[in-house]
């Protein structure tokens, strides 16, 4: 017996070094780095018409980047700089 999907359902994953969140819901899939809202979407529609590499590439051009950025060269973590602070 199959389980209906009514709520979404969000598991964390790794894809290289970066952190993502995918949430997959009764509308679609939801792929977006950890800690952030926007990333890329595909309705169940458009998946199932193949529609779905043409939806992927048009909300590629309008969003973000989902890339993370690339950690400064001699920049201080938010920890390190506390505790000089202190």
């Amino acid at each position: 017996m199959v389980t209906a999907l009514k709520t979404p359902l969000r598991r964390e994953l790794q894809i290289g070094k970066a952190d993502y969140v995918l949430t997959v819901s009764p509308q679609g899939l939801k792929l977006a780095l950890k800690g952030k809202r926007k990333g890329y979407e595909v309705d169940w529609d458009a998946l199932v018409s193949g529609d779905a590499a043409l939806a992927t590439a048009l909300n590629a051009s309008l969003q973000a980047p989902l890339l993370p950025k690339p950690a400064k060269a001699g920049t201080r973590t938010s920890q390190t700089a506390n505790r000089r602070k202190r």
